[in-house]
């Protein structure tokens, strides 16, 4: 491994928030220490599946629609911003996310697949849910 491959692969495993990588067909094909904590699934678990693994059966149909539309065009709607979404724990628990996504390109400038930071706002969302719920009664 060269040194830079090294240093990015230290990046990767280092930053607090989840780093998925998946491939043109949704197969994770990356996933860091930060993805085993906030989604309760360890390397060996999730490289290789789908990520189906991690998406609510109620958002699978939008995410694909979106995930295809990505890589027809080689742009994202979301590119950049955050977006608030809702994921799934290993526990079958159901978790509000943060997330944000990039297209990942070869030199040629072709897409090769899709990178995703994601962190964990469950309690933040509950919060504001409960102080507003507080407000309207």
């Amino acid at each position: 491994m060269t040194d830079r491959s090294q240093l990015d692969a230290h990046i990767i495993e280092g930053v607090a928030d989840a780093l998925i990588y998946s491939d043109r067909s949704g197969t994770i094909m990356r996933w860091n220490r930060a993805s085993t904590a906030l989604f309760g699934f360890t390397a060996d678990e999730a490289l290789g599946q789908n990520l189906d693994l991690i998406i609510p059966e109620h958002l699978r149909a939008a995410h694909w629609k979106g995930f295809e539309a990505a890589l027809a065009s080689g742009a994202m709607k979301l590119a950049g911003r955050p977006t608030l979404t809702r994921a799934l724990h290993k526990s079958g628990r159901k978790l509000y996310i943060e997330m944000t996504f990039a297209l990942v390109r070869d030199p040629g400038g072709s897409v090769q697949g899709s990178v995703a930071m994601a962190r964990d706002v469950t309690e933040r969302v509950e919060r504001e849910r409960t102080a507003k719920a507080a407000q309207n009664s």
